[in-house]
């Protein structure tokens, strides 16, 4: 095989970088064996070594590690159709990412697995500088690839329900459903990847959900008729990103008017999480101790979310885009044929409401977790803030270990060590990890050291017999 002299195999199309990236996996393959010992289900079968719930980014990325660490058994199921895992084809309504284009994270570290080198392999030389933001469809189309070339084992519309640990086995029996049925596998560890809401929930207010009919008002994670919107005057509540993508989309589908309220004064214009993009906190945070943790993040919160310039810029450029600062939304009613929505001292006229109010973190939500949650520490259990610093949302975020690990509110709970939290949930543990392009670079290794050496040494012993026994000569002595 040729190599060209910008460095491509056979060619710059995507067959010669496949070609390019198989070979750079055979050259990073060492050790080359499997090394985590099976273990035998209650029902006969060989369970798995780690179930994946969840098979967007974080999920596929951590699988894929794991086969590079030799862990064979990994199985990943997410419960959308395939190709459209995450958010990026679903519930996203921004047009590319927020992210920085020069991100890396999926690829771990192979460079013909870059999103860098698919894109220019298919766009050709030059391409990837004229580049601005990576388009959301095409980042999904990367994930794709890159989970293909990892060869990760993926069940796609399979939606797992509560984990059950098993004493006698030491396993976790986990029951799917997809359209092939009802079924449970076994698996010695399990990793929920489960998204942004993957610790909670999202959350509509009360104030909305208890005073309008289900068909006057959405959440921005929920499906919506934008078609049905047009010539509507449709009010938002929230001064996030995703609110304003919405209302982006609302306008752009012919909606007469969208007026966005907010509590804050004015909008957030510096983007904390661009401050954070750094060695030091995305590798380490972590590693910090627990109030300086703890201190982090709720400064990051403090600051508050800001929609990006190109976001803020879709939106306000329609003559029918009304921005209300300093408008906590008061009061909701619902009336003949639409609502009346009061803030800020004024009231206003609405056919349609979608609310940008974010998620809830709260473990008791989660199907998944039903049979463990109660078994799990949460920060509220193990730290105490300040007065000053008290924040009742970041008192129910997980606790986790130094791996992503839950960790037990009581000893005898143990085994709920051998499950990891990588959702947007473990960040006020771990910081950028679950659910965040940017932290993945860092975040994934971790996750899978944790595992990894949760199995070595969980079968310590059977090693150690193992090297006893170990009498491969390399050489005779005559």
């Amino acid at each position: 095989m040729q190599i060209s002299d910008d460095g491509c195999f056979g060619g710059c199309g995507l067959a010669a970088l496949e070609a390019r990236a198989k070979r750079e996996l055979e050259l990073l393959s060492y050790p080359g064996r499997d090394w985590v010992l099976p273990r035998e289900a209650p029902d006969g079968s060989k369970a798995l070594n780690v179930l994946v719930i969840g098979g967007g980014q974080g999920g596929v990325a951590v699988a894929a590690k794991l086969g590079l660490e030799r862990v064979s058994g990994v199985r990943v199921v997410d419960a959308n159709p395939d190709g459209q895992a995450g958010p990026w084809v679903t519930f996203a309504r921004m047009i590319t990412l927020r992210t920085p284009k020069h991100v890396s994270g999926p690829d771990l570290e192979v460079p013909a697995l870059t999103v860098r080198a698919w894109y220019e392999a298919q766009h050709g030389e030059g391409s990837w500088d004229t580049l601005g933001l990576i388009p959301k469809e095409t980042w999904n189309d990367y994930l794709c690839w890159v989970r293909r070339m990892f060869g990760v084992d993926f069940s796609p519309q399979t939606r797992a329900g509560a984990i059950h640990y098993d004493p006698r086995s030491g396993l976790f029996r986990v029951p799917l459903s997809s359209p092939a049925g009802e079924q449970s596998v076994w698996a010695r560890r399990v990793v929920l990847a489960t998204g942004i809401e993957g610790s909670g929930d999202w959350a509509v207010p009360a104030i909305i959900e208890q005073a309008l009919p289900k068909e006057r008002y959405a959440h921005t994670r929920w499906p919506i008729d934008f078609s049905a919107l047009k010539g509507k005057r449709i009010g938002v509540i929230g001064a996030g990103a995703s609110a304003f993508d919405n209302a982006s989309v609302a306008l752009e589908s012919g909606a007469s008017e969208v007026h966005l309220f907010f509590r804050r004064k004015r909008l957030v214009t510096v983007n904390p999480y661009r401050w954070a993009e750094f060695v030091g906190f995305l590798k380490h945070h972590a590693d910090a101790p627990d109030d300086q943790r703890w201190r982090f993040v709720q400064q990051i919160v403090r600051m508050g979310q800001l929609p990006p310039a190109d976001t803020f810029r879709r939106a306000s450029e329609h003559p029918g885009f009304h921005l209300h600062p300093g408008c906590g939304v008061d009061r909701v009613v619902a009336t003949e044929h639409g609502i009346s929505l009061s803030a800020g001292d004024q009231s206003y006229d609405l056919d349609f409401l979608i609310a940008g109010t974010g998620f809830v973190t709260d473990l008791s939500r989660r199907v998944e977790l039903g049979e463990l949650e109660g078994k799990l520490a949460r920060w509220k259990d193990v730290y105490t803030p300040p007065a000053e610093r008290a924040n009742a949302d970041l008192e129910r975020h997980p606790y986790l270990g130094s791996h992503f690990e839950f960790t037990p509110r009581s000893s005898e709970d143990a085994f709920v060590r051998y499950v990891f939290n990588y959702t947007f949930g473990s960040w006020l543990s771990m910081g950028f990890g679950g659910s965040s392009i940017s932290g993945m670079k860092y975040s994934v290794a971790r996750i899978v050291a944790g595992i990894t050496k949760s199995f070595y040494t969980e079968d310590l012993e059977q090693y150690f017999q193992a090297l006893e026994r170990f009498d491969t000569e390399e050489f005779k002595v005559e």
